[in-house]
């Protein structure tokens, strides 16, 4: 072969692998590339190896995944004139390639320029209390303007937060004072709350006491006055029951011994400390059976039989008026259930009666 021809046929074949090398074109997976001949728009390479004729082609790479801008940091006057310093953050992504490259120059200062005029523009129509506590209501204001402008771009944001709100030096002291105002009032109106609910506990237990202490009062005077009324309806009782016992005697005494039995009542009214003695009209009587008694002034009287049935039929049996007659075990028992009693009952010993006086005496001795 020609020595000639052989160094052209190399010449051609270095060509030829460097034009090949020089058109392999790589595109990695987070982008894709604008393809650009003869400063004609000819596609958009997606991610992969490609190969475009060299040096007269252009390929611009487009990143797809989520960018961040950082907005600087600047003086905003709120609607209700407060100075407050603000910055923020974008998060956007590219959705159109084609609209991104072509639309706008440079996308990320676009969108960074439009973000600062936007968020003085929003702040400026807010005062600093909805600033402060709707940070959600204004990052969703922010974010929806910026998406609505950067459509036409071919990005799409996603995200806008503000990242910090300082107000000046002295809204910041006010608004200290301010909050140190409402703690106090809060502090006071939970203590007025507590004092006040103290003093109604303290009412509705004193209530509640007065309303026990009456009760048990009340049951104190019942039991007293049901007692008081057994012993009285006791005590009648005894007295009826010895009334009928004494016309059951006296129906068949002779009349020597209603004469000795008077004498007995005299000494009786006669043995007292007292300086005068009244003596009733028929004493009178009294001295007349006596003389008739000692002296046999007067004839005896005849003391007429008495007639049993009708006297039983007047009276009673002698077993009814008389009653059973309580042995001394009974007696003992009635008598320390009636102290036990008054023990739990728990009453003063002035506030027991006479009888039950005189029954714990007996027991204790």
């Amino acid at each position: 072969m020609d020595p000639l021809t052989a160094l052209i046929l190399l010449l051609l074949t270095i060509l030829i692998v460097y034009l090949i090398a020089r058109g392999i074109v790589v595109v990695r997976p987070w982008e894709v590339g604008i393809y650009i001949r003869l400063g004609r728009f000819v596609g958009i390479l997606r991610p992969g190896i490609h190969w475009v004729p060299p040096h007269i082609s252009t390929i611009h790479r487009i990143d797809l995944r989520t960018q961040v801008v950082d907005v600087p940091r600047q003086d905003v006057i709120t609607r209700d004139n407060s100075p407050v310093t603000v910055d923020a953050i974008v998060y956007f992504r590219v959705i159109d390639p084609k609209k991104a490259f072509f639309e706008v120059t440079d996308y990320r200062a676009a969108i960074l320029a439009l973000a600062q005029t936007t968020l003085r523009s929003v702040i400026g129509d807010m005062e600093l209390d909805e600033i402060l506590y709707n940070r959600a209501a204004l990052n969703a204001k922010l974010r929806r303007i910026l998406d609505e402008a950067t459509d036409k771009w071919g990005v799409r944001v996603e995200t806008v937060e503000i990242r910090e709100v300082e107000p000046s030096p002295r809204v910041k002291k006010a608004m200290e004072e301010q909050t140190s105002a409402e703690r106090e009032r809060r502090a006071a109106i939970l203590r007025a709350d507590g004092e006040k609910r103290a003093a109604i506990l303290k009412a509705e237990g004193e209530r509640t006491a007065e309303i026990l202490r009456a009760e048990g009062e009340r049951m104190s005077k019942i039991l007293r006055a049901e007692g008081e009324r057994l012993a009285t309806i006791l005590r009648a009782q005894g007295e009826a029951q010895r009334l009928r016992i004494l016309s059951l005697g006296a129906a068949s005494l002779h009349s020597h011994a209603l004469t000795a039995m008077s004498l007995d009542t005299l000494k009786a009214m006669a043995d007292g400390k007292a300086t005068k003695i009244i003596v009733p009209f028929e004493v009178s009587r009294l001295i007349e059976a006596i003389s008739a008694y000692l002296g046999k002034g007067v004839k005896t009287p005849q003391v007429p039989e008495i007639d049993i049935e009708k006297l039983v039929k007047l009276v009673g049996k002698p077993e009814e008026v008389l009653g059973s007659i309580p042995s001394y075990e009974e007696l003992s028992a009635e008598v320390k259930r009636v102290v036990e009693e008054a023990k739990k009952r728990r009453l003063k010993p002035e506030e027991l009666t006479a009888e039950e006086k005189e029954l714990l005496r007996s027991s204790e001795e």
